[in-house]
């Protein structure tokens, strides 16, 4: 049994979770939510990370926003939409009963 494969599925089923918790705080830009997870210790790279924020964009969970930059382009910043918000309070509820059923087995 490989152990790091077990541990890139688990990583990849937290993923979303963990974008939108950080769209939670503030809008952010892609390459700031790479760094924020790499200090989570959750290693991401922009070909995982863009096909989910557009995806979690078309299913109206999250919208952008253009800003300019002073490094060059304009930059686009995502964050949560209402419905985004909803959505991760139901995801918040499953990861909490499911990190309980763990720790329950678990002890």
């Amino acid at each position: 049994m490989n152990v790091d494969n077990a541990k890139s599925q688990m990583r990849k089923g937290m993923l979303e979770y963990c974008v939108m918790l950080l769209l939670r705080k503030e809008a952010c830009y892609a390459s700031d939510i790479i760094t924020q997870l790499k200090e989570a210790r959750l290693i991401v790279v922009e070909g995982t990370l863009y096909p989910l924020l557009t995806r979690l964009k078309n299913d109206g969970l999250l919208c952008y926003e253009w800003r300019e930059s002073t490094q060059g382009p304009p930059r686009k910043y995502y964050s949560l939409t209402d419905s985004g918000e909803e959505f991760l309070m139901q995801l918040d509820s499953a990861w909490n009963e499911l990190a309980h059923t763990v720790n329950l087995i678990k002890s």
